[in-house]
């Protein structure tokens, strides 16, 4: 059975691979990647979070912002999940996280 420290672990990897990539991965796909991951848990911590409003899509801050976007959505993510124990969302957000580090290359 996972654990929500799993995405947060899974995440902050992911996070550190992206700053870590020299500015041409990030522009060839890498940084496009990780901010639909970052959209991704962003839109499943606020229907946690609150399920009767709309989501709010996260902005594109930049290349060199996506790590610290995806960190942010993936730690808010991660809090939601604590308080509502929604095993199989963890579940579908861990993979996606580890297919998105793939997709990147990173």
């Amino acid at each position: 059975m996972l654990d929500v420290t799993e995405l947060e672990q899974a995440v902050d990897h992911l996070a550190e691979r992206l700053r870590a990539a020299p500015q041409s991965r990030l522009q060839r796909g890498a940084a496009a990647e990780g901010l639909a991951l970052a959209r991704d848990l962003s839109v499943r911590a606020q229907r946690l979070e609150a399920p009767d409003s709309e989501p709010r899509i996260m902005p594109d801050a930049g290349v060199f912002a996506v790590a610290d976007q995806l960190t942010v959505a993936g730690r808010d993510l991660a809090e939601a999940l604590r308080g509502a124990g929604a095993g199989g969302v963890l579940a579908e957000a861990v993979a996606r996280v580890r297919e998105a580090a793939v997709r990147a290359g990173l």
